[in-house]
């Protein structure tokens, strides 16, 4: 088992590699393998990399993001702005449907809320506005309701896993409640545990999961 020190430096290498951040912004601090990101970033862009980038390295627990969004004076831009930027973003976008949603936008911070028919509609909205300018964070609200209630088996949900090349399926145990799934069992790295509850999402008829999945040494 690695030290916190060696999570610590691994996590700081990761966010030197990683093209789209500035390593020397954000500190990095391990206490029992869980890393606690902190300093600004210039796009909430930027906090989602730096997140992403520490959860992709072994060993880690959990991560913390204490990371603040913080732009130059000269990139600023009025929640007014923002909601006018986020607006015309979905009209570019055509997974994202425009007339199921309400927007609104305080101190940077986009919340949308309404309802969805897919996941991968709920996923794409968060997508479509991660990296205009002035954006804080997003609280995607959106609740997924299909149309049609597909039938869930848990055979289909087991040949979905199957499927990817990314996921070791027999690691995976699936509970289903009507349409929530439960997923249990352990998998071999943050990663894999994204993947996993990526590819549950993308079952029709799915309207939440539940993802109890152990990342495993």
């Amino acid at each position: 088992m690695e030290t916190d020190l060696q999570i610590q430096k691994n996590v700081m290498d990761e966010l030197q590699w990683d093209p789209v951040l500035n390593a020397s912004e954000i500190a990095v601090t391990v206490k029992d393998g869980i890393v606690t990101l902190s300093g600004f970033v210039n796009s909430y862009s930027r906090k989602l990399a730096a997140e992403n980038a520490a959860k992709r390295i072994k060993n880690v627990r959990a991560v913390a993001i204490d990371l603040e969004v913080k732009m130059p004076d000269d990139e600023k831009r009025t929640d007014a702005d923002i909601a006018a930027a986020v607006l015309e973003a979905f009209k570019w976008n055509s997974f994202v449907p425009e007339d199921a949603m309400k927007v609104s936008v305080e101190d940077g911070w986009v919340t949308i809320e309404g309802e969805v028919e897919w996941q991968f509609q709920r996923e794409s909205v968060s997508s479509a506005i991660k990296n205009l300018v002035g954006v804080h964070g997003i609280r995607n609200l959106l609740k997924v309701k299909p149309k049609v209630t597909a039938i869930i088996i848990k055979d289909v949900v087991k040949k979905a896993l199957e499927r990817s090349a990314a996921i070791e399926a027999t690691g995976v145990d699936t509970l289903i409640e009507g349409g929530r799934i439960v997923l249990k069992g352990k998998v071999r790295s943050w990663a894999e545990w994204r993947e996993v509850e990526k590819a549950v999402w993308a079952t029709p008829g799915v309207l939440e999961v539940k993802n109890d999945l152990i990342v495993a040494s």
